[in-house]
């Protein structure tokens, strides 16, 4: 009897080494990272289930001559690093919420403030620092990561299951969709896709000779933290008026920190899909459209690059790139006169991006 106790608890002890082996390694399968190219001719695009950032979009210019466009790293080790939000996908909520709290059905919840105060792109650790899923890859078609978002995380609540899908569409086209449907609980949902892009090549310098026009005839004007005062304001004939193509540079020196501004667009009802942007860059001939169906695009003009170690180790000064991020309005869980970014149990949140791109 007394030779069998200790023979029953070596055989447990090796159950349970089992059992946390399989465990251990069953959780590494799920957070592998790994990188996966989208290529259809010479127009090919690399993405990482680390943050479902776009690491590379690689194009023609006029001559045929091909170059990155993206801003980022070369490694994804560069992305885990990054305060930037390189290519990521941002959220729960992108942009910012003033404060870090707003309430919800008679409930105040207090967020995790990463800029001061107040909360930037989903928290200390939002949609851009945590391991996708790889739901669905086909080289020449897609790609698509999930993730679960767990009740509580940086504050918010509700589960919510989210998606997004990076798909080349005919020729040189590629869409974006994000997805998201919450699943015990209404929350705020403003996902938003934050690649910097420079049509000259990610190593040609700054974007203040590109030219950019863009679909808004208003924006939100933002206080001191950029916060929203709520208002919404015409922009015609301001230095914020890119209703007509502008080179980027021609009225930066009117601003006292550059563009970082949400623009309401111009509705077109009749179409699924409204043109939201068109960026050209004359010297390489590279142009590209972006066509969303979202009511907001935030314009940044990369004010706070500075001396940034990116691919190849080329440095990514001040106005490196732009990003034009498709979104609902920042900060509109504190102002109920903005769109409602709240999604219920039922419903989901789908936000379209499609860019096109062209050299002549």
């Amino acid at each position: 009897m007394d030779a069998k106790v200790p023979l029953s608890w070596f055989f447990l002890l090796v159950a349970l080494l089992f059992l946390l082996f399989v465990n251990i390694n069953g959780s590494e399968a799920k957070v592998k990272v790994g990188v996966y190219e989208l290529k259809r001719g010479n127009f090919s695009v690399k993405l990482t289930n680390y943050g479902a950032v776009v690491q590379s979009v690689i194009l023609p210019d006029k001559f045929g001559k091909l170059d990155d466009v993206v801003l980022g790293f070369d490694s994804v080790k560069g992305y885990k690093k990054d305060t930037t939000y390189f290519g990521a996908i941002v959220g729960r909520v992108a942009n910012r919420i003033g404060k870090a709290q707003f309430t919800l059905n008679g409930t105040k919840y207090k967020l995790v403030a990463n800029e001061g105060k107040n909360m930037l792109h989903g928290g200390p650790k939002g949609y851009s620092d945590v391991i996708w899923t790889v739901e669905s890859y086909k080289a020449d078609s897609h790609v698509t990561f999930t993730y679960h978002s767990f009740d509580g995380e940086e504050g918010f609540p509700g589960d919510l299951s989210v998606s997004v899908t990076y798909r080349l569409i005919q020729t040189n086209k590629l869409a974006v969709i994000m997805e998201a449907q919450p699943l015990n609980k209404a929350t705020p949902v403003n996902l938003a896709q934050h690649t910097y892009w420079n049509l000259g090549g990610q190593a040609s310098g700054n974007i203040l000779s590109h030219s950019l026009q863009l679909f808004g005839s208003k924006i939100t004007p933002v206080d001191a933290q950029l916060i929203p005062t709520g208002e919404i304001i015409p922009i015609k004939g301001t230095p914020y008026d890119f209703l007509e193509p502008q080179q980027i540079g021609s009225r930066l020196n009117e601003l006292s920190n550059g563009y970082d501004i949400n623009y309401v667009l111009d509705s077109e009802s009749h179409f699924h899909l409204k043109k939201a942007a068109v960026v050209n860059d004359s010297k390489s001939g590279r142009r590209m459209e972006l066509w969303t169906n979202q009511p907001g695009l935030q314009f940044y003009s990369g004010n706070l690059l500075h001396n940034v170690k990116g691919k190849g180790g080329y440095k990514y000064l001040q106005h490196a790139a732009i990003c034009l991020e498709t979104q609902g309005f920042p900060d509109s869980v504190n102002n109920p006169n903005f769109p409602s970014q709240i999604v219920n149990p039922g419903q989901t949140y789908k936000h379209v991006m499609v860019y096109r791109f062209t050299a002549h």
